[in-house]
């Protein structure tokens, strides 16, 4: 029972764990290394790439809510209101998204084509 609620917690999403976490250390090099190869220098881009990486938190944030509270969330307004609603991070996960992609999009970075024998040409 303790190792069952020791290994729930470790799986807790939170923005500490999101930051510390090898994904965010990846992504966030990976960021920079496309930003030095198209010779995009300046702590204008950094700083673009920090706020990507501030996204990047906050939309495993919403997936996380998502995920535990599902697309529709239930309300109690007291005095018999009660019923369903949108869960309001399904909205913003879209928003959040967009923003990420204007922040690649100003700083010039596009998916990289990986050439070589695969099948590919079958889609």
């Amino acid at each position: 029972m303790a190792a069952e609620k020791k290994t729930r917690r470790a799986r807790k999403v939170t923005v500490k764990n999101l930051v510390a976490s090898d994904e965010y250390a990846d992504i966030h090099a990976d960021l920079l290394d496309q930003l030095e190869r198209n010779g995009t220098i300046g702590k204008y881009y950094v700083d673009l790439v920090s706020d990507y990486m501030n996204l990047w938190v906050t939309k495993n944030l919403l997936n996380d809510d998502i995920k535990k509270r599902g697309v529709s969330v239930e309300y109690n307004h007291g005095g018999g209101q009660s019923g369903y609603k949108k869960n309001d991070s399904v909205d913003q996960t879209l928003k959040v998204n967009g923003q990420m992609l204007k922040i690649l999009d100003s700083i010039g970075i596009k998916p990289t084509t990986v050439l070589g024998g695969g099948d590919d040409d079958e889609l």
